[in-house]
């Protein structure tokens, strides 16, 4: 893990940093937010932000949102100062950490924003032979495609791959391709250079130059619009990128992972991917497959995201109750471990008693009555009356998409990715409903931290 920190922290960063250090994070000092956005630009890269509360915290969120770097900003203070803590979180800081620095708390912050891509819970058969698979293939240089439904774990299972490689103590970044406007992608990959088009006021390092000696991870590359898969095949097959506005091409010393909850197989037929730059990617495919294909791993993964969200929440974590495990394994999960992780968070919060019972499990998007079929895509579900059409009669189509649209983006807590997979949708054409309905006044609930 990357930690910038920006200032003195009153005279503390010497301590700050050594506890960071001893947790395994890479540590860098710039002394002010010009020289923080400097060294961003430059592709130093950050995976978390801590900066005196002095500072402008508000101009730094600003100028971070601008430039598209996404990274969690956490302010520090001198004790417990609660009016610069409130302001700190008010411009936009995460969290406020008091000075001196506190070796358990630091720790906790860094522990927060790693656990994602550490945490790699399983007890079925079906993905121990993807971790096997995983084990034998990461020591080596090859390209890997990475395919599965929306929320099986992809990016974990990358971050696994990165960490059990020659690259490890290298960085490893990654870019949501279905994420990023295509009018923004090719200078967030690629970089750009001062003055290359109205608005470039600096120089500005790709991603792959960042990523120079480590992984990239290409996150939904299937949604990458076909002018830039030329460009990326390019970099692929030749191992050099060129900037917007550059004179000559860089060198780049990395490794290519991509993920895709699409058949790569179909959206190659339809044109819709270069079938040359699909075989370069394809060197290892690794499918990861559905919760509904491994329910063994239903059980310890609700427990994992029971602890975990109860120390989040401060209350003791409930067992499940045989009947609460039974629910989970007969339910059809569609959002998969994602929604596996929302599903358990909320029962913690609903759970009354000893135990987390089937009450306390709300079960959503898809009718309780639909259930696995043999491990399969196929679901039973219960057949609506013929004579109920749910009150949709007498609505236009367009208010009908408009409410299931929105109701499954709140089903998702806002995550795109996740709601255009449940919907059957591209990225593309959710993220320009959205802005239809936003337009028209609607509540869009936003993305979480870090998602589309």
């Amino acid at each position: 893990m990357r930690l910038l920190i920006i200032g003195d922290l009153y005279g503390q960063i010497g301590t700050a940093s050594a506890i960071a250090r001893s947790r395994g994070a890479k540590v860098a000092h710039v002394a002010d937010i010009e020289g923080a956005m400097v060294a961003l630009r430059d592709g130093q890269g950050a995976d978390l932000i801590m900066i005196e509360v002095r500072e402008d915290i508000e101009k730094l969120v600003t100028l971070l949102m601008r430039e598209r770097f996404n990274m969690p900003v956490i302010a520090c203070g001198v004790h417990n100062d609660k009016d610069a803590a409130v302001k700190a979180i008010r411009s936009g800081a995460k969290e406020y950490i008091p000075l001196p620095p506190n070796e358990e708390l630091i720790a906790a912050v860094l522990e927060a924003i790693t656990e994602e891509t550490q945490s790699l819970i399983f007890a079925s058969a079906a993905m121990s032979k993807v971790i096997a698979m995983a084990d034998q293939i990461a020591p080596s240089d090859a390209s890997v495609m990475i395919t599965g439904e929306s929320g099986t774990g992809k990016e974990v299972i990358a971050r696994y791959i990165h960490k059990k490689s020659k690259r490890a103590s290298g960085t490893m970044i990654s870019v949501n391709c279905a994420a990023i406007p295509e009018n923004l992608l090719e200078s967030e990959l690629f970089g750009y250079e001062k003055g290359a088009f109205t608005g470039a006021v600096a120089r500005r390092i790709g991603k792959f130059e960042e990523a120079d000696g480590g992984t990239i991870l290409l996150d939904e590359i299937s949604e990458m619009d076909l002018r830039l898969q030329s460009k990326l095949l390019r970099v692929l097959q030749e191992r050099e990128v060129d900037r917007i506005g550059g004179s000559k091409p860089v060198k780049v010393n990395i490794r290519v992972l991509a993920t895709s909850n699409r058949d790569m197989q179909d959206v190659v037929k339809k044109g819709t991917f270069r079938e040359d730059l699909y075989f370069r990617l394809n060197v290892i495919p690794l499918n990861i497959p559905s919760l509904r294909e491994r329910k063994e791993d239903i059980q310890p993964l609700a427990e994992y995201f029971i602890e975990k969200y109860s120390k989040a929440n401060g209350i003791p974590a409930r067992k499940l109750s045989d009947s609460a495990i039974n629910k989970l394994t007969q339910y059809a999960w569609q959002g998969n471990v994602r929604e596996l992780e929302n599903t358990m968070h909320r029962s913690v919060l609903l759970a009354n008693g000893a135990t987390i019972e089937p009450d306390a499990i709300f079960l959503q998007g898809v009718p309780e009555q639909a259930v696995a079929s043999g491990g399969g895509q196929s679901r039973t579900m219960a057949a609506p009356s013929a004579n109920n059409t749910g009150g949709l009669v007498g609505r236009t189509v367009d208010s009908v998409e408009q409410e299931l649209i929105l109701d499954t983006l709140n089903h998702c807590l806002g995550n795109r990715t996740h709601a255009a997979n449940i919907l059957g949708i591209s990225i593309r054409t959710l993220r320009n409903k959205l802005k239809q309905y936003s337009e028209q006044g609607a509540p869009i609930p936003p993305p979480p931290t870090g998602t589309e």
